[in-house]
Formats: C-alpha cells, sequence, structure tokens
C-alpha cells in the first residue's frame, strides 16, 4: 500500500483528522521537500503515528500575539530529522508538518511578509522602496539557524535583511526597528515555552508587533505563498545578509536609561542585586546597564551560560518560583535585597524580595506592577512631569486581565487608564496612536514638524499632555512591564532597572517593600489575584479549549460558587469601548463579575496549549490590623471560586 493510500485509509477510518489528512496530503505530494523530510513523513505514516501526524498536521500555524510559535521539535523525532543531533542535544532537522515550526513555514512566512511589506511600501510612495527587515533571535534549538534562514530568504526576494551577532534580547529588536528605519522585524523566540517550543514574531515599522490590518494582510500573503516556492530558498545564502555593528548595543543602552527617573537616588542608594538570564539573552544588555548605575550585580553564574535545553530549571519561566530557586539560594548567602529574573528572550521580568521575617518572598507580576505604578506615577509628579493633582492627558496602559489595583491607583492619582485586550501588541498599538496624534496636532497648531524619537523624553511629556496622552506606564500580568516608549514591546532590561530604583528608593526611605506594599493596600484597599490553567495539547486539546470556549458563549455562568454573576462581557460580541473612545476589537474573551465585587476573566492563550481564567478580588481596608484577617479571608473566597470555575470547565468539556 502506498503512502498516499495509507493516509487515505488512516483518514476514511477516523485514524487522521481530515484536516491533517488534507495538509499531509499536499505536502506528500509536492515537489519542495528534500529527502530528509519525505523519508521522516514516509517514516511515521508507514509506522501508523497517527497522534503524532494530527498533532504535526492538523492546521496550519496561525499569527497569535504577534506572530507563529509551535513545537520545533516532534514528541516523536523521525530518522530523517534527527540526522546527526547538535551539541545540545537537538535533532539536525525541525520537524516536518504544517503546524510546527520549521524551515518551511519559517520561509513562507518570510515571502508572505516580504510581500506584504513591498505592496505596503509602494501604496506609501510612488517611488520604489527596498523594504528593509531586522531580525533577532534567542538561544533555543534552531534559533539562530531561522534567522539565518530568514535573512537569506528576504535578501534573495529583493530586499535588506540585518541580524545581529548573536542572541539579543526581544526588547532590543523592538528597538531596533524604529532606530534603523525598518519595515519590519522578527525575533525567533518562544519566550518562556518549553525547549521544544520555537517561534516567528513579526513588529512592524513602528517597532511594535503587528496588529489589524498589517497582520491580517501579512496572514493573506502567507497562506498565498505555493508549497512547490519553498524549495528555492531552503539553500541559505548570507552573502548579502548585513550584520550590525557594536554601535546599535550602545543605542539601545542608551535608551535603557531613560526608564531611570532619579539617577542620582540610583546611584547614592544601590540595593544589593542577584540577576540571572535562566540561560537566556538578559545577560547581553541586562548586566551592563546595570552597571552604568554602578550597580554590580551579583550573578548566577550556573545559569548565566546561553542554553537551549535550559538545564538548570524545569521551566525557564521567571514566573515560577523553582525556576528563581538557585538566585535565591544565592541572594541568602550573600545577604542580597532582591533577585531579578528575565525569560530567555528577555522581555519579562520576575521578582523576589526580602518578606518581614527576612525570607526571600515572590512577587507576582501585578504585584511587581502596582509598586512600579505607584512609585513611578508619584515620582513623575515630584520631577514636575506630571501635575500635583494628574492629567487626562496622562495615562496608565494594561491589559483587562491585569489587577484592578492598578487601575485604582492611576485613577486615584488623576490618571486616565486604558485597558487592552491580552498581548503587549495592543499596548504598543495605543503608543503609536499617541506619538501620531502629538505629531498631527502639532503640526496643525503650530506648522512644526517633530522628530518624535530625537525629542527628549521631558520634552516629548510636554508636548504629549498638551496635543495628545503621555504614556506613564504600561503592564501586563505575566512579568512584562514598559516604562518609556522608545521600545514597544515590554522589556526584561528595562524592568531590572525599574525595579533596582524602587529598591533604591526604598533604600533611601528606610523601608521595606512589605511596608511600602502594605501602604499601597491601606490607601486603595486589598486587591489579590489568582489564575487557573488548563492544558490541552495537540489537535485534540485545541478541540477541547474550542469547545469550553463556545460553550461559555452559548450557555454562560448564572452561579460560581454560591455567588450571582451579576455582569457579562462577551468581547466578541458586546461593542466595548476604551477610556480613549477605541473599540476594542472581537475576541474569545470573556468578563464575569460577581455580587460580591469578585470578578474573573476566560480566554484560550495565544501562545500555548491551554485555557486561562483569571481571578480578581478586592476588600478594603478600614485599618492596618485588620490586614492579614483580610488576607486570609480573600485567599479562602478566592480558592473557593477557582475550585468552582475548575469543576465547571471540566464538565463543559464532558458535555
Amino acid at each position: 500500500m502506498s503512502i498516499m493510500e495509507t493516509v487515505s485509509e488512516a483518514r476514511d477510518s477516523g485514524l487522521l483528522l481530515k484536516t491533517a489528512a488534507r495538509n499531509l496530503e499536499a505536502w506528500a505530494g509536492s515537489s519542495f521537500l528534500p529527502d530528509w523530510a519525505r523519508s521522516s513523513i514516509d517514516e511515521l505514516v508507514t509506522s501508523c503515528a497517527w497522534e503524532e501526524l494530527n498533532d504535526r498536521f492538523f492546521k496550519y500555524l496561525e499569527f497569535g500575539t504577534g506572530g507563529m510559535r509551535g513545537r520545533t521539535i516532534g514528541r516523536r523525532v523521525a530518522q530523517g530529522e534527527l540526522g546527526t543531533p547538535t551539541d545540545a542535544g537537538a535533532p539536525e532537522h525541525p520537524a516536518v508538518g504544517t503546524a510546527v515550526l520549521n524551515d518551511f513555514n519559517i520561509i513562507r512566512a518570510t515571502i508572505g511578509l516580504y510581500r506584504y511589506c513591498r505592496c505596503y511600501l509602494a501604496a506609501q510612495s510612488e517611488q520604489f522602496e527596498t523594504p528593509r527587515l531586522v531580525i533577532a533571535h534567542d538561544v533555543r534549538h534552531f534559533s539562530s539557524h531561522f534567522c539565518e534562514l530568514a535573512a537569506s530568504t528576504w535578501t534573495r526576494l529583493g530586499g535588506l535583511a540585518m541580524i545581529f551577532d548573536g542572541p539579543r534580547p526581544t526588547p532590543q529588536l523592538s528597538f531596533s526597528v524604529r532606530h534603523l528605519n525598518a519595515t519590519a522585524g522578527v525575533v525567533i523566540t518562544a519566550s518562556h515555552n518549553p525547549p521544544h517550543d520555537n517561534g516567528f514574531k513579526v513588529y512592524f515599522c513602528d517597532g511594535a508587533q503587528v496588529v489589524s490590518p498589517h497582520a491580517e494582510g501579512i496572514i493573506d500573503e502567507v497562506y498565498k505563498v505555493e508549497l512547490d516556492e519553498l524549495s528555492e530558498f531552503l539553500g541559505k545564502q548570507l552573502s548579502g545578509v548585513v550584520v550590525l555593528p557594536a554601535s546599535v548595543d550602545e543605542d539601545y543602552l542608551e535608551i535603557l536609561e531613560e526608564n531611570v527617573l532619579d539617577r542620582a537616588l540610583v546611584e547614592s542608594n544601590r540595593p544589593k542585586v542577584v540577576f540571572t538570564p535562566i540561560h537566556g539573552t538578559g545577560g547581553v544588555m541586562g548586566v551592563p546597564a546595570l552597571e552604568r548605575f554602578g550597580i554590580e550585580p551579583v550573578l548566577v553564574e550556573e545559569q548565566m551560560e546561553m542554553d537551549p535545553r535550559f538545564p538548570t530549571v524545569a521551566s525557564p519561566n521567571p514566573e515560577n518560583a523553582e525556576a528563581l530557586s538557585l538566585a535565591i539560594e544565592k541572594a541568602d548567602q550573600v545577604g542580597a535585597d532582591l533577585v531579578v529574573a528575565t525569560d530567555p528572550d528577555c522581555d519579562r521580568m520576575g521578582v523576589a524580595v526580602r518578606g518581614e521575617d527576612g525570607s526571600m518572598v515572590l512577587l507576582t507580576g501585578n504585584l511587581v506592577g502596582a509598586l512600579l505604578a505607584e512609585y513611578r506615577i508619584t515620582t513623575l509628579k515630584r520631577l514636575g512631569w506630571l501635575p500635583s493633582n494628574g492629567t487626562r492627558s496622562a495615562a496608565l496602559v494594561k491589559t483587562f486581565v491585569t489587577t484592578p489595583l492598578q487601575d485604582t491607583i492611576a485613577k486615584t492619582h488623576g490618571l486616565k487608564v486604558i485597558n487592552t485586550l491580552t498581548g503587549f501588541k495592543w499596548i504598543g498599538e495605543k503608543l503609536l496612536r499617541y506619538e501620531q496624534s502629538l505629531i498631527s496636532g502639532l503640526l496643525g497648531a503650530t506648522g512644526i514638524g517633530l522628530d518624535y524619537d530625537a525629542t527628549l523624553t521631558p520634552k516629548r511629556a510636554e508636548l504629549l499632555q498638551q496635543y495628545s496622552t503621555f504614556y506613564v506606564f504600561g503592564c501586563e500580568e505575566s512579568y512584562g512591564y514598559l516604562g518609556s516608549d522608545r521600545v514597544r514591546d515590554k522589556d526584561g532590561n528595562a524592568a531590572v532597572l525599574m525595579f533596582c530604583e524602587l529598591a533604591a528608593f526604598l533604600n533611601c526611605q528606610g523601608k521595606s517593600f512589605s511596608e511600602y506594599l502594605a501602604e499601597i493596600y491601606l490607601r486603595y484597599g486589598y486587591f489579590k489575584e489568582d489564575q487557573l490553567n488548563l492544558y490541552y495539547e495537540g489537535a485534540l486539546g485545541a478541540e477541547k479549549i474550542k469547545k469550553i470556549l463556545d460553550s461559555y458563549r452559548e450557555s454562560p455562568p448564572e452561579m460560581v460558587e454560591d455567588f450571582v454573576v451579576t455582569s457579562r462581557l462577551d468581547f466578541a460580541r458586546d461593542e466595548i469601548h476604551d477610556e480613549d473612545g477605541d473599540q476594542i476589537p472581537a475576541q474569545d474573551f470573556f468578563f464575569y463579575t460577581l455580587d460580591n465585587g469578585y470578578s474573573y476573566a476566560v480566554r484560550g492563550s495565544g501562545t500555548e496549549p491551554k485555557i486561562k481564567f483569571y481571578l480578581f478580588a478586592r476588600e478594603d481596608v478600614p485599618e492596618p490590623a485588620a490586614l492579614p484577617e483580610i488576607k486570609k479571608r480573600t485567599s479562602g473566597t478566592l480558592n473557593r471560586i477557582k475550585d468552582a470555575i475548575d469543576a465547571d470547565a471540566a464538565q463543559r468539556v464532558a458535555d
């Protein structure tokens, strides 16, 4: 029986999903696959590895929060893929399939991106302009290879491709797109995902991840690329690719300094910091940035080596306590004030600080964001960048699933609060709108043009408040922070500097983080958050996630535990606007408020095979002595609600 006949029989018997069979037949019947890839498909089909083939071929990788992300090493590795394994233990070739990240999908995405950029530039000007692409990569398996392959493809298509001489942080790519006047940018990374994953994250000329209409336009062009076009680009040609000079690193380090509001405060009250990049790119720029302020971080040497296996941790995610265990051990050895950790592509930061009893305590992303928001808004007022009573021409921008404590802090300070969908690309989109409003407003009022990035930060803040909106701070609960709009994505390097400044401030005041947080709770109320993550991997998992989300639309909950649902928001059907009056794009995202004032949100992850539930609680704190009991009571209530949501989700999958 031939390979095609075996595939057809598996499809007809239900062993192979119809979409997987269709995609598999298209690939197996084409001429673009090299021998190693064709032999890998033959091996998996002949051995009846239907679950593996379903996971590899059930769909084409989609653009989620700014690009593609998925497995690049299969659960089962075919001999053709294994080849001669790399020194880091990876197969010689990435997994074959439409739903995994490999050479074929990288080339297809690059061709589609190039064609969209070429059309975009042609629509902007009658004069031909060469599409310019900046590409960065992290430390993962195949990251350097994918970077070079994309650069080679871009230059062979007629564009100018620029790459770095080694791994670089994702936020540096965001900055470099703007700084180098590129048409677009790409970073090869899967952030803090497991070692078998990788990704292709796309940025547009504003330095932010792509959003509508560019995202849809790029996807359309990608899907127009014929499979038989791919073989021409499988061999890398790097002679026309530009390797960026060291001066580009220096330029990024200089703009990182803008995130520190009070340099003298930091230099005179330097905290003792333990730093770890968890085997990722954080040490490339994070350590030099700290040293510019006289902070000599104590390094976790075991995790300074960039290693795609992330050998010292179960997961390279700074949200997980285990990932910071070596750093905390080091902090106790040297008597450090705090621990800061960045994820593999250095766009996120995790933190541990000294608790009331002197032991190291991990802070959630929500708490880190709230602490930074309170300090930075207060400091901007002290420095005269913001009026003392606040202004609606300045905004804190956050995601809907980030703690409402930040809303309360900003509003109490008299600022505007903008909530966005999950993903920092939406915060980046806001920054572009504010930039464009300033440029057009200033030009219309005075006839003066403005070089936005060349304008010093204090002056830019003044002009934004006069003609647009001054971005004060941005945050998402998943450990992403941004303090300056010179970068248009969350920035782990900048976050490390901002948090060290906060630590310096508390050192100067003689306060602990616990005391500062207690002051915040007394002023704004006690807020607590929790999450429930349900993982459903592969093709069948995707169906389960869709089933749960569909059921929330068709049968929304009326009660959770013993609390009545008093309001519901369905972001796919309801018309929702932010405080600027801009409509929130439709998305499978649900938000529920309960009659005790607690709330929760439901959404499918855009980067991982899971459905996420975000829980929010708030209680008044009448006096300091009441806080311990309020914390205990709130945790108990939130746990009961979480258990009820978990049981309900299991029932929705089963029905």
